[in-house]
């Protein structure tokens, strides 16, 4: 008799999924930290040509290049999102009223 796979809907937030307690920190990181890797990919650079890029050692360009964002704060992530010539924008919205919302958008 053969049991079948129970399967759990997931939230869209892996970390939240599994129950961290900076779950959302993590998740948005991890969101930066690729959009971070795809642009390095995209120049094909060394490791040393990354590291000058971003101001950082060759060893943390390692750690960055593995995905191990946890590393790097949100705001380190974004300054390497400058450097490779991103345009930031921070929508800012509130959440607590119901039906009720007010959105401020910031170029960084």
């Amino acid at each position: 008799m053969t049991q079948e796979p129970v399967f759990e809907e997931s939230s869209g937030n892996v970390f939240a999924d599994l129950g961290l307690s900076d779950a959302d920190e993590l998740f948005t990181r991890g969101k930066i930290g690729i959009h971070v890797l795809r642009l390095l990919k995209q120049r094909n650079l060394k490791q040393r040509e990354i590291s000058e890029l971003l101001g950082i050692p060759q060893p943390e360009v390692s750690r960055l290049m593995r995905g191990e964002f946890q590393r790097f704060s949100e705001g380190k992530l974004l300054i390497f999102l400058k450097r490779l010539d991103t345009e930031i924008t921070l929508h800012l919205r509130t959440c607590d009223a119901p039906g009720e919302s007010a959105e401020t958008v910031i170029p960084l």
